[in-house]
């Protein structure tokens, strides 16, 4: 705490003071000071100032949340962070006094240290990297160089969709106040700090599956046939294979319309998705002329063995696990070699399972 905040604190008493179990107000007797734990009446200004020097993490803590001029969305996200709501004042501060106070937000690790006066000081990183001192790590002080890092994972795949949990690791962005957070954050996951405070506002715009579609033009148009009057396990099958966990960190709050739900769970992410997102809509353009094709019978020869094996070739490359599977494990059945015998002893010359063509004509 310092002059500045004790100054500060003084002028606005006169119109009240409420902050986290401080409370400060004037009345026709004096000066009214309060904290969960003292309460004092009838002071002089000279008093409350020795009185309010007394208390600087209270004091601090009120200058912090409000004479800084910032969004109502950043200082709600800041103190959801920090749990401002749940815990008290001195539980705060005595937590950021010892080593801090962690956070998460999908796949970010958000570290925050005191810094002067009360202030709070940021440090973000994969969560992965939790255990690596951040100077360890490729260190940077500017948000915008969030853009260029993160493009692709540790594989050196791109990235397009940016909220899927394949951040790479390796970095930390250090000494951040908190307009730099947010910033940092809007980078590595665009509008999730936005629509998380309009969740909680109960302001969150959500726009279903149906609605979505209808708005399709152009080639994607194509996807608006899909709808039917069917039913809508077609959309349950997308939100599997888009939406899930597994795929994608934010919380799907969207459903078929505004009357049906969808059967998939929306997850489990602490910021939502309010509507399909472009590779929702771009993976349904695909799939609504997959779709269109009629279903044909065909007979395949295999041993059970090798049934099993399809069916755990398929699931691991699902679920994004063809990695894991080690050259050695041949007990696995997504092994490579496994899957090179199967082919070299069930396909064709020309790839084909078992010979089998796909279409009437041999092809």
């Amino acid at each position: 705490m310092n002059d500045t905040q004790l100054d500060a604190l003084l002028s606005a008493a006169d119109d009240g003071v409420e902050c986290d179990g401080l409370s400060v107000t004037r009345t026709d007797g004096g000066y009214r000071f309060e904290t969960p734990e003292e309460t004092h009446t009838g002071l002089s200004q000279p008093a409350l100032r020795e009185l309010a020097a007394q208390n600087p993490w209270f004091v601090s803590n009120w200058y912090h949340w409000n004479r800084t001029d910032r969004p109502d969305t950043e200082r709600a996200y800041l103190r959801w962070l920090e749990g401002a709501d749940e815990r008290t004042v001195p539980e705060r501060y005595e937590w950021l006094a010892d080593g801090g106070i962690v956070a998460s937000w999908g796949e970010l690790r958000i570290d925050i240290a005191p810094g002067a006066d009360g202030e709070r000081v940021y440090t973000v990183r994969n969560g992965a990297d939790g255990e690596v001192a951040p100077e360890e790590l490729d260190v940077r002080t500017d948000p915008a160089d969030a853009r260029g890092l993160l493009k692709r994972d540790d594989r050196g795949r791109y990235r397009p969709l940016k909220t899927a949990p394949t951040l790479p690791t390796g970095w930390a962005f250090v000494d951040l106040d908190g307009p730099a957070l947010a910033e940092t954050v809007e980078y590595v996951y665009p509008a999730t700090i936005a629509n998380w405070y309009l969740e909680r506002r109960g302001d969150l715009d959500v726009n279903h599956w149906r609605e979505t579609m209808e708005r399709q033009s152009g080639i994607y148009g194509v996807i608006k046939t899909w709808d039917r009057g069917e039913g809508h396990e077609h959309v349950d099958w997308v939100a599997e294979a888009c939406c899930d966990d597994s795929q994608c960190l934010k919380r799907r709050e969207w459903q078929y319309d505004d009357e049906t739900e969808l059967d998939v769970d929306g997850g489990d992410g602490a910021f939502p998705c309010r509507e399909p997102c472009s590779l929702v809509v771009t993976a349904a353009r695909k799939w609504t002329k997959l779709e269109g094709e009629r279903s044909r019978t065909y007979e395949f020869e295999l041993t059970p063995s090798e049934k099993e094996q399809i069916e755990e070739i398929i699931g691991t490359v699902a679920d994004g696990d063809v990695e894991d599977v080690r050259e050695a494990d041949i007990y696995d059945g997504a092994n490579r070699y496994r899957a090179r015998f199967l082919r070299a002893k069930r396909f064709d010359d020309e790839d084909r399972l078992c010979g089998v063509p796909t279409d009437e004509d041999g092809v």
